[in-house]
């Protein structure tokens, strides 16, 4: 009988033992739940995040010219930039970009497994890197408008893959004790400029596995104090001859993003300390995970499944799902391809109180299609905080574009120049420069901005079609897009500072910069609606009339001209052909606040919304104090 036949035929005593299953059994379970998390998540951020992934390639540059590829490399970390920009593009198609941004998490895991020898049945481990680097992605929200970082989405992922390779390098070097410690040197050395903070995370991961692998005390010592000498050292070096425009406080940072606006947001670090955290632990443990058979099925198949429930609860937690950041993507869209009804769409379907930049928004698109004076308080409106914990300006969520619409040309250039400067030029910022130069007529800057977006991937069209209007000033004349913001430039032309309030800045300057242009002087009548004040509101009203003659006055128009005849003596509104809605709306308003006098302003807006809640009246006496940015 063999030994084998032997143990077979043993019997056995007490509770029955647990048979391990074999490693076919089961060991492709872990890597087929990493694959199918990983297609979770990219169906979660095309379904839920398209109008966001839309807005980062925007707010993107990547140039195919050598003179861009060199303006990267001026500062450490600068082909993490290049390669994260060039891959930032194809989110203008979101199912394709995010298509590249699994693909990256997934060579994450695959070099991870293979840099600390994780076992196949045990790589669902892997997964916790991913989540927290999905996290650095979908926890962005107004960040997005004012992160430095460039290619942010692909960088981490990029970056981490090359610190796996050196890791898995430098173990594979296992036994040739200076060559590791010369390793652990010249990688450093030739990865610093390119991956800038990883490559100090890669001499630090090297370090603290040396003391991992077979080796003597000396040996250990050395590999270490080698991996400190290069992360301490070699960034001084590049600092003092190579890289200028870094500075000193941020030489062992580059490549990271830099969460600060007047202050430190540090909570938006938390997920780079524990990727960090996470590797560390992965090389301080090297080697004490095995691979061979699962001797608890049951209890290791409950493991996964309650380890990816932690993950998937995490995310979900810090998931950025605010409705109004969301909803002022969506109105940006359709804004960028001339939708004015798609804006109007969007507004009729708010869902809770709006910012003003979305008011603003609804008020443009009405004004595109001439229905503003009708149907400008039809729509919900309110003055909501941003929620985010930064100082949120409209100048850089959607000022540009409402300077730009409504004939504030230079207004809206100079903010492209100097968020260009401060934050990094961007795909939005050379169309909205490109525009501005046309409606100027300056056609040789036109021409300029153009030739460099021929250099994407994907605005190249934009700029070839906007081609025809260079050198054909009757081409933009006639076209309907451009039309109105012409007409809208026909004023004083004077820069000078808006001080970040765009909406007073705008209503100002239609009231107090006059102009003959007739869709010009019926915006001074909108702005002098939104001021509420009482003599502006006269002349700009009378000016309407002798515009457009035989033509209904819009309801809102008479709406305040009734009000304002009611509470000053200073006009005779007897004579004038009021609408009977506008005289019964006016007189039942005016009964229900006879009744209510005695609530606050609060509970009054409540009850007077059903009924009064599309009215100037409304307006007038219970939206006060708005909030402006």
């Amino acid at each position: 009988m063999n030994k084998k036949q032997q143990n077979r035929e043993k019997p056995v005593s007490g509770k029955q033992a647990v048979k391990p299953m074999p490693a076919g059994g089961l060991k492709f379970f872990s890597p087929a739940l990493c694959i199918v998390a990983l297609v979770a998540v990219g169906i979660a951020l095309v379904v839920l995040e398209e109008e966001f992934l839309w807005k980062v390639q925007e707010l993107n540059l990547h140039l195919d010219t050598p003179l861009f590829f060199h303006q990267q490399m001026v500062v450490a970390g600068g082909l993490l930039t290049w390669l994260g920009t060039w891959f930032t593009e194809f989110f203008f198609h979101p199912a394709l970009g995010v298509g590249w941004l699994c693909l990256w998490w997934g060579l994450l895991m695959f070099l991870a497994s293979r840099a600390f020898k994780v076992p196949l049945k045990w790589s669902v481990v892997l997964l916790i890197p991913v989540a927290l680097l999905l996290i650095t992605c979908v926890d962005m929200g107004y960040w997005v408008y004012y992160l430095k970082l460039r290619g942010h989405f692909f960088v981490a992922p990029i970056a981490l893959c090359a610190v796996c390779c050196e890791v898995w390098a430098f173990r594979s070097l296992h036994g040739k004790f200076f060559i590791q410690a010369l390793f652990i040197l010249l990688s450093t050395l030739v990865f610093y400029p390119l991956i800038g903070f990883y490559s100090l995370l890669a001499a630090l991961l090297m370090g603290i596995m040396a003391w991992r692998l077979k080796a003597s005390l000396t040996e250990r010592l050395v590999s270490s104090l080698v991996a400190m000498l290069a992360i301490v050292v070699i960034p001084l070096l590049f600092y003092r001859f190579v890289f200028y425009q870094t500075s000193q406080e941020n030489i062992y940072w580059t490549a990271l993003p830099l969460y600060h606006i007047l202050e430190d947001h540090t909570a938006y670090y938390i997920p780079y300390y524990l990727i960090v955290a996470f590797f560390v632990i992965m090389a301080a443990s090297y080697g004490l995970m095995t691979g061979g058979n699962v001797k608890r099925p049951l209890g290791w198949v409950l493991c996964h499944v309650l380890l990816l429930a932690i993950l998937v609860l995490g995310v979900r937690q810090f998931w950025y799902r605010d409705y109004n950041f969301h909803k002022e993507l969506r109105m940006q869209r359709c804004m960028e391809a001339a939708d004015w009804n798609g804006i109007l769409e969007e507004a009729a379907e708010l869902e809770d109180e709006p910012t003003r930049a979305i008011v603003l928004m609804k008020n443009l698109a009405l004004f595109r299609l001439g229905q503003q004076g009708d149907k400008m308080y039809h729509y919900r409106t309110g003055a909501k905080a941003s929620n985010t914990p930064i100082p949120v300006n409209m100048s850089q969520v959607v000022g540009r574009s409402i300077y730009f619409y409504y004939g504030l040309a230079n207004y809206c250039y100079r903010w492209c120049l100097e968020d260009g400067v401060e934050y990094g030029w961007r795909a939005e910022y050379l169309k909205y420069m490109t525009r501005c130069a046309l409606v100027n007529g300056e056609d040789v800057v036109a021409r300029k901005y153009l030739d460099l977006l021929k250099h994407t991937r994907y605005h190249g069209k934009w700029a070839e079609e906007h081609e025809r209007y260079v050198g054909h000033r009757e081409a933009l004349e006639a076209d309907a897009n451009y039309s109105p913001i012409l007409h809208l430039m026909d004023c004083d032309d004077q820069l000078s500072s808006d001080q970040s309030v765009v909406e007073q800045f705008l209503m100002h300057h239609f009231i107090y910069n006059p102009s003959r242009d007739t869709l010009y002087q019926d915006q001074s009548l909108n702005a002098a609606l939104w001021m509420k004040d009482i003599q502006l509101f006269w002349p700009q009203f009378r000016q309407y009339a002798i515009n457009h003659p035989g033509k209904p006055m819009p309801i809102h128009y008479q709406e305040a001209a009734y009000l304002y005849g009611h509470l000053e003596d200073g006009v005779d509104i007897s004579h004038m052909p009021f609408d009977p809605q506008v005289k019964q709306s006016y007189d039942a308003f005016m009964q229900l606040a006879q009744r209510c006098q005695n609530m606050s302003e609060e509970k009054m807006r409540d009850v007077f919304y059903p009924q009064f809640g599309k009215t100037f009246y409304y307006e007038y006496f219970l939206i006060r104090n708005q909030k402006l940015y």
